[in-house]
């Protein structure tokens, strides 16, 4: 029988989060195992040892916590020919299952069968040691910490969301939310060329952090109406925003969004909040602002990899708290009183 010395972070129920030692996994054929360094805490985490659930998607038995991720290479697969031992990754947590017509062109976040860390029924990787798919442990250059490397996964969704927002060169934009994802979405934006950036949220200790790395304009937002806030956004601006990314889910948001978005414009829906919401569509119709969706990532690590490589994107000022492994409880109680902006536990 294995021995139980791989300690890790387990969601059991809602509410019940543990620290408990797990067997060392062997990889398999064409993974590596993986002893994990830095291992950021995101919200979904929070929401699954809180809740249980996150929409379909429940915890029917134990399951180990955490997709944002970096380890060292300790031992791989016969089948691995491009990393050795002693390599460091950055870890691609989700990736299709079958080459279906979404992986054939180029769009494999979207295929249907998809393994993905820390989604039932699949165990994270918040926890010592670890066992991934090769083809997505990405290697990290030197001049890439292993802390930033765990910042990639995160930094892939605001480059995809950066992408699904046509940010371009001299792009004025409206972030609503100044949490992780939308302060990465600032740093992203800016490093593809927005010429000025507005972020708007509720908490002023937060905009202050935006503008620390690089907000034009931010918002405090008080009791104003959608369209007021929009038209707040226009005067920080002096237009209407060519891009709006919304990370918060809020209703409130969705409309100050439409309201905002010039006309022609992209309103993108980062944000995950109910599954029915009311919109003003009318409004978006009529002045032909797209609203698109995304959904996680796609082909983005390496240039994830890259901007931090090239000092393109600093994403050292988000991280505000460290703990480590065994300080676990604790750090996960921080990320849930919104104490920070980026948690990080650090598993070596």
């Amino acid at each position: 029988m294995a021995k139980l010395e791989n300690l890790s972070v387990v969601a059991h129920s809602p509410g019940d989060l543990r620290l408990e030692k797990r067997p060392i996994p062997e990889p398999g054929f064409n993974e590596v195992l993986l002893k994990m360094n830095a291992v950021g805490i995101c919200a979904t985490d929070v929401h699954y040892w809180q809740q249980g659930k996150l929409g379909d998607a429940v915890i029917k038995k134990p399951m180990v916590l955490g997709h944002e991720g970096s380890g060292t290479v300790v031992k791989v697969g016969s089948g691995v020919q491009h990393l050795k031992t002693g390599d460091r990754v950055a870890i691609e947590p989700a990736y299709p299952l079958l080459n279906d017509d979404f992986c054939k062109s180029g769009r494999y976040n979207l295929s249907p069968k998809m393994f993905c860390c820390a989604t039932p029924p699949y165990d994270g990787h918040l926890s010592q040691y670890y066992a991934h798919n090769a083809n997505y442990c990405f290697k990290l250059p030197e001049c890439v910490s292993s802390e930033e490397g765990a910042f990639i996964e995160p930094l892939s969704v605001a480059i995809h969301a950066c992408h699904r927002g046509r940010v371009k060169l001299g792009s004025k934009i409206l972030i609503c939310g100044a949490g992780p994802i939308g302060l990465l979405n600032l740093l992203v934006a800016k490093a593809m060329g927005a010429a000025q950036v507005v972020v708007c949220d509720l908490s002023s200790t937060r905009l202050e952090k935006a503008k620390e790395v690089g907000a034009d304009f931010t918002i405090v937002v008080a009791k104003e109406t959608p369209k007021d806030l929009a038209q707040k956004v226009e005067e920080a601006l002096g237009c209407m925003p060519d891009t709006t990314i919304e990370c918060t889910g809020a209703e409130f948001c969705v409309h100050a969004g439409v309201y905002a978005t010039r006309s022609g414009g992209t309103l993108l829906l980062v944000g995950h909040g109910e599954a029915l919401v009311t919109v003003p569509l009318l409004n978006a119709a009529i002045r032909e602002v797209d609203i698109r969706g995304m959904f996680r990532y796609c082909n983005t690590y390496p240039m994830a990899i890259a901007m931090l490589a090239s000092k393109k994107v600093d994403v050292k000022p988000l991280i505000t708290h460290r703990f480590s492994l065994d300080q676990a409880i604790e750090a996960f109680e921080t990320t849930r009183k919104r104490l920070g902006i980026k948690v990080m536990l650090k598993c070596d």
